[in-house]
This record gives structure tokens, C-alpha cells and sequence, in this order.
């Protein structure tokens, strides 16, 4: 489980995972996150209360919108194996922060 945070109008960088899939809760903070699963492509709303998967090899990306950090808690499951987990992919947002 981490606590993170992403500075208000900084984006993510796009990527997928190898093998862990995630579940995230929105703490603080608005914003939004692009996840692409195959054909499957939307754009989800994030604000304080917002629970959402990201299933193994799922591609997404997140950016905050406006004054303040978007704040969320990630649970990975199985746990968090290391570097090279995260794989950089393409996605719609030119990203800000690694």
C-alpha cells in the first residue's frame, strides 16, 4: 500500500504493469485518469471518495486538475515486485512528472 500525491496541473507518465493489478481510493485533490484495457477506452473522474481498479496490463495515466495535489492511496496486489514493473506506454496526455 502507498500514499502518493501528484502537484496541481502536473501529469503522469503513461504506463501499464507486468503483473500486479492495483485498486486506488481518491483521497484529496480533482483529476482524472485515462485506462485503455484492449478495445476498452475511457476517461475517469477523480475526486475525494473515487475507488477504481487497474487491472494487470491495463494502460493509464492520471494528471491533477486545478489549485491543489491530487492525493490517492494504492493498494498493488500480489505486492509491489520492484523496478521494472512499471512499462512507459503511450497515452493521450504529454506527461509533466515521472
Amino acid at each position: 500500500m502507498a500514499h502518493f500525491e501528484l502537484a496541481p496541473r502536473q501529469t503522469s507518465t503513461a504506463v501499464t504493469h507486468r503483473t500486479v493489478e492495483e485498486i486506488w481510493f481518491v483521497l484529496a485533490g480533482r483529476g482524472q485518469m485515462w485506462r485503455m484495457q484492449g478495445e476498452r477506452e475511457e476517461i475517469v473522474t477523480l475526486e475525494a471518495g473515487v475507488c477504481l481498479t487497474i487491472p494487470r496490463g491495463t494502460h493509464f495515466q492520471f494528471r491533477a486538475l486545478g489549485d491543489a495535489p491530487l492525493a490517492a492511496v494504492g493498494v498493488t496486489m500480489p505486492p509491489w515486485p520492484g523496478e521494472g514493473e512499471a512499462v512507459a506506454v503511450a497515452g493521450p496526455w504529454t506527461p509533466s512528472a515521472p
